[in-house]
């Protein structure tokens, strides 16, 4: 998104080399963490996940960030996992840092696809989740499959009102994305239509649904969004972390975490079943069938 015009004292500790798959920007009490692939509409290979985790680290760690706004650069916010780009980076090896797991690369079959979705997806969104500062997903265009993942960790989703949100892997035989939290953060009515008919649904139905804190013009998602973040950064820190703890913990206890872990095996059940039957455990959808799926948004990837 173009950046406006700011006083110098406010791009304090600003990271943004055009080569970066994550950037990294401080607005006084806000760090501002943004996908940085957009010619790939921001689909998230492993080396992105890894940046996304380090950035997350830096803002942890800097006790002048209050809050953590996550974005994403160029038109859409997040298309999917890669699938399908020249960077897609699978087979690469990555020091675990979510589950204590065996690494994926010199494993074969579902061995391997476990261990890799176990580290990458559902541990590291777990993780992000539990991160102490509030965070809040500042989205705009496409929402899709895994850029949902990214959204629904953080505490507060601020949407433009072009955005839109889908979840298309049933189309593969799948049950859903890998965090599984579709009931929890719409309902489960909502859950079974969105998954259902795979189609996409607007920022209004979204919010609808309590998916989405607040829909906001396009021109005014920026602003509006860092307001909201800086007038929480104001509240006192430790007491955040606590609260945040607080309304996590009372959702596990709803069956957030038990329930994700029960749907994990059913979505690598999924995987296996297809790869048995047509030796493809995407069931067929890979990259450029999901373009069609998207409908415009041209996703690189999904699950």
């Amino acid at each position: 998104m173009p950046e406006p015009a700011r006083p110098v004292e406010a791009r304090e500790e600003t990271e943004r080399p055009q080569d970066a798959v994550v950037t990294y920007e401080r607005r006084g009490r806000v760090a501002l963490v943004a996908l940085n692939r957009p010619e790939y509409r921001n689909a998230q290979n492993s080396v992105m996940t890894y940046a996304l985790d380090s950035a997350f680290e830096r803002a942890v760690e800097d006790p002048d960030v209050g809050v953590i706004v996550l974005a994403g650069n160029g038109k859409h916010f997040s298309a999917g996992h890669d699938i399908g780009t020249p960077g897609r980076d699978h087979h690469v090896r990555y020091p675990n840092k979510a589950a204590l797991w065996w690494d994926h690369v010199d494993r074969v079959g579902g061995d391997q696809r476990f261990a890799r979705e176990l580290e990458v997806y559902l541990g590291m969104c777990r993780r992000w989740r539990e991160i102490p500062k509030p965070t809040i997903a500042m989205v705009h265009g496409a929402c899709i499959a895994g850029g949902l993942m990214l959204a629904w960790v953080c505490d507060l989703i601020v949407a433009s009102d072009d955005a839109f949100f889908s979840d298309p892997v049933v189309r593969m035989g799948i049950p859903g994305v890998e965090y599984f939290a579709h009931p929890w953060v719409m309902g489960p009515r909502a859950a079974k239509e969105f998954l259902f008919t795979g189609d996409r649904f607007s920022a209004a139905q979204a919010k609808e649904w309590g998916m989405v804190n607040r829909v906001v013009p396009r021109a005014d998602l920026e602003s509006e969004t860092l307001a909201l973040a800086e007038k929480i950064a104001a509240m006192p820190q430790f007491g955040l972390a606590l609260t945040k703890k607080a309304v996590n913990q009372a959702e596990d206890l709803m069956g957030m975490r038990s329930g994700m872990d029960s749907v994990f095996g059913l979505h690598h059940f999924a995987h296996a079943h297809n790869a048995e039957v047509g030796a493809d455990s995407l069931g067929g959808m890979n990259a450029s069938s999901m373009k069609a799926s998207a409908s415009g948004a041209g996703q690189n990837g999904t699950t």
